[in-house]
C-alpha cells in the first residue's frame, strides 16, 4: 500500500486498532491487512512493540502518511523524537462526537501533522523559497517579516512590494530582518496584482509563495507547503482558510464548511486555497503568466488561470495559518464579519489558533 496524507479523514468512523510486528513486518492486527479507506477510517493505530528491536521503516511510512500513531511507552531502541511523539497521548484525552466541529478530531489532526513532519523525506539541500508580499500598511511589515524569519526547514528570502509606501517607513523592520529582503516601491494607483508581479520579479528562489501582511503563519508553514507539494505531486499548493480571527469582535472562529454547506476539506485537489498561502515553483509561476493585473480578486483569478493552464492545485491542512479579518472595507476580499460568524463550526473568545501555530 502506497499511502500519503492525501485524503486524510478529519472525522474518523472507527476507533483505535493495533499495529503489531508479525512475520517480519508491521501489520494492522486483524484477519487481513485493511485497505486504504479502512485505514483512513481509524482514529489511529496503537503500537504494540516487539520484545526485540525491529526495523522502523513500516512505522515511519505510516507516520509520513499522517496515520495517527500512539503507544503508552516506547522501548529504548526507538529514536527519541519518534518515542516522544507516539507516547504523547494528550490528543486522546478528548472524546470524539462524530462531527466536523469536534475538538478531539482537531487534536488528532495536529498529532497527525507532527508525525508527517517527523517522518517526511528530507531534501538533500533545503530549497530556497521567495516570499512575495505586497503591502500598503507599513505598520504590519515588522510582524510579517518576523514570522517569515521564524520559518523552519527552508531557506527563505523576501520580495517586498511597497504599494504607495516609501521604503523609509519600513526601513527599520527590513534592516532588523535576518533574511535577505529585496523591495520595490510602486505607486498607490497601480493595481494590486501588478505590485505582486513587480515584487515577484525580484525573486530568485526555487519556489514562490504569496504572503499576506496581516495574517498569522506558524513556524512550519512553508515547509508544510513544500511537503504537501511533494507527496501530492501538485503544481500549486495552499491551505484551507480554516481559522479566522475577527479582530473587531475579538473572536476566533474555525470553519469546516463553505457557506453553501459543502465540506471545506483539506488534503484534497481543489480549485480553491487561501490566497495568502499560494505556493508554486518559479518556473510554473512564469508559465501561468504571473498574477492578474487586477485590484481585487487577484487570488481567485490567479487560481483560475492556473487551472486553465493545466496546473494541479492541492489544498493541505490549514492548522498553521490564521486569517485576520477587520471591517470589510479593509480587505480586497469584501465580506461582512457576520458571514464568517454564520459559517463558524467553532467560536472562541480571543486569539485561539491551532496548537501548531505555537502562539504565545
Amino acid at each position: 500500500m502506497s499511502l500519503t496524507p492525501c485524503g486524510f479523514a478529519r472525522t474518523p468512523e472507527k476507533g483505535l486498532a493495533r499495529l503489531v510486528w508479525r512475520g517480519g513486518a508491521w501489520v494492522v492486527d486483524g484477519p487481513e491487512e485493511p485497505a486504504e479507506a479502512e485505514l483512513r477510517a481509524l482514529r489511529g493505530l496503537e503500537i504494540v512493540w516487539p520484545r526485540q528491536e525491529a526495523p522502523l521503516d513500516g512505522v515511519m511510512r505510516l507516520a509520513a502518511a499522517g496515520v495517527p500513531l500512539t503507544a503508552p511507552q516506547a522501548p529504548a531502541w526507538v529514536p527519541a523524537e519518534l518515542a516522544a511523539l507516539v507516547t504523547d497521548r494528550a490528543w486522546l484525552a478528548h472524546e470524539p462526537d462524530g462531527t466536523a466541529r469536534c475538538v478531539a478530531d482537531l487534536r488528532r489532526e495536529e498529532h497527525s501533522i507532527r508525525l508527517r513532519r517527523l517522518a517526511a523525506p528530507r531534501h538533500p539541500a533545503e530549497p530556497l523559497v521567495s516570499v512575495v508580499m505586497a503591502t500598503k500598511r507599513p505598520e504590519f511589515v515588522a510582524s510579517a517579516l518576523g514570522q517569515m524569519a521564524r520559518q523552519r526547514g527552508v531557506r527563505a528570502e523576501v520580495a517586498l512590494g511597497l504599494h504607495g509606501v516609501a521604503f523609509d517607513r519600513v526601513r527599520e523592520a527590513v534592516e532588523d530582518c535576518p533574511l535577505p529582503v529585496s523591495w520595490v516601491e510602486v505607486d498607490a494607483g497601480v493595481p494590486f496584482g501588478e505590485v505582486l508581479n513587480r515584487a515577484a520579479a525580484l525573486a530568485g528562489g526555487d519556489h514562490l509563495t504569496k504572503w499576506d501582511d496581516d495574517d498569522w503563519y506558524g513556524p512550519d508553514h512553508l515547509s508544510d507547503l513544500l511537503m504537501a507539494a511533494a507527496y501530492a505531486g501538485a503544481d500549486v499548493v495552499g491551505v484551507t482558510g480554516e481559522f479566522l480571527y475577527l479582530e473587531p469582535l475579538n473572536l476566533t472562529i474555525r470553519r469546516t464548511t463553505f457557506a453553501s454547506g459543502a465540506a471545506y476539506a483539506s488534503e484534497v485537489f481543489a480549485d480553491h486555497v487561501a490566497g495568502g498561502t499560494i505556493m508554486l515553483s518559479r518556473e510554473k509561476f512564469q508559465e501561468i503568466g504571473g498574477f492578474p493585473v487586477l485590484s481585487e480578486a487577484v487570488d481567485r483569478e490567479f487560481l483560475k488561470a492556473a487551472a486553465e493552464a493545466g496546473a494541479r492545485v492541492y489544498r493541505t491542512h490549514g492548522l498553521g495559518y490564521v486569517l485576520r479579518r477587520g471591517l470589510s472595507e479593509q480587505h480586497t476580499w469584501r465580506l461582512p464579519l457576520a458571514h464568517f460568524v454564520k459559517v463558524a463550526a467553532n467560536q472562541w473568545h480571543g486569539f485561539r489558533p491551532s496548537l501548531l501555530m505555537e502562539a504565545a
